[in-house]
């Protein structure tokens, strides 16, 4: 593997981090679905894509050579858009509806 394929797979592996964080936080309402099953098909589905998605670019990238230190940029690009894509979680996710109490309910029975 040469100087720039090494390059860009470091580049990629980085910007994948990022990426990752992104759909990770998105991936995170489904974890409070009620049905288990759901939850359970849904993250191995959305686990297996986002590695086989990798692979597959990587194996364009540098014939699937993967390093340590591919690994830990994927680390590092996850934690640095970390924060910031969990404060646009938090500014998208929908307001709770509450129900509105009836006036009987308000008032106490004696």
């Amino acid at each position: 593997m040469n100087l720039s394929e090494q390059v860009v797979a470091l580049i990629f592996s980085f910007i994948y981090g990022g990426v990752l964080s992104v759909l990770y936080n998105f991936n995170y309402n489904i974890l409070f679905y009620k049905n288990r099953v759901v939850k359970i098909i849904f993250n191995i589905l959305f686990i297996l894509d986002l590695v086989l998605i990798y692979f597959f670019v990587m194996r364009k990238i540098n014939n699937a050579i993967i390093h340590p230190y591919f690994y830990l940029l994927i680390i590092l690009g996850f934690f640095l858009f970390f924060d910031v894509t969990k404060r646009f979680r938090m500014m998208v996710k929908m307001p709770e509806v509450k129900k509105k109490i009836k006036k009987d309910a308000q008032k106490c029975k004696k």
